[in-house]
């Protein structure tokens, strides 16, 4: 029992560091890496269902081919008070008019990481579920 209490009294400094730093870093307002789509063996398709809060927002990064044919289809609640906007590798034109979009269908233009962000269109405080299914062939 005393080399528990002992072994417990010699790891709690320890996990209170690395709480305190793993704390700050988030507190320097470091930005995340974008989430990474990908398909299930065989598939061309994938669903994703997430939350956006505030002017927070989600970013992924899908890889592609040139040639393919990319369709994003999404959807919200409340309807739609969530938006996407989807950058080529080498930020070349998508064909999309603006940056509010709730579905793309399109041959892409370049190989490579393509970056997609999910945000609410508005800044008002909120709360945003959304479903975006993604498909590539």
């Amino acid at each position: 029992m005393k080399s528990l209490a002992l072994l417990l009294c010699c790891l709690m400094p320890l996990s209170a560091g690395l709480s305190l730093s793993s704390s700050a870093a988030g507190q320097r307002g470091g930005k995340a890496e974008p989430m990474r789509i990908e398909f299930k063996s065989g598939a061309s398709s994938t669903t994703i269902t997430d939350k956006v809060r505030g002017d927070e927002q989600a970013e992924y990064v899908l890889a592609a081919r040139k040639g393919q044919r990319l369709t994003i289809k999404l959807t919200s609640v409340p309807r739609r008070s969530a938006v996407f906007d989807i950058k080529a590798p080498d930020n070349a034109d998508m064909g999309l008019g603006y940056d509010a979009n709730y579905d793309y269908t399109g041959i892409l233009p370049a190989t490579g990481d393509y970056f997609l962000t999910v945000v609410r269109p508005t800044s008002a405080r909120g709360t945003s579920t959304y479903r975006m299914i993604i498909t590539v062939r």
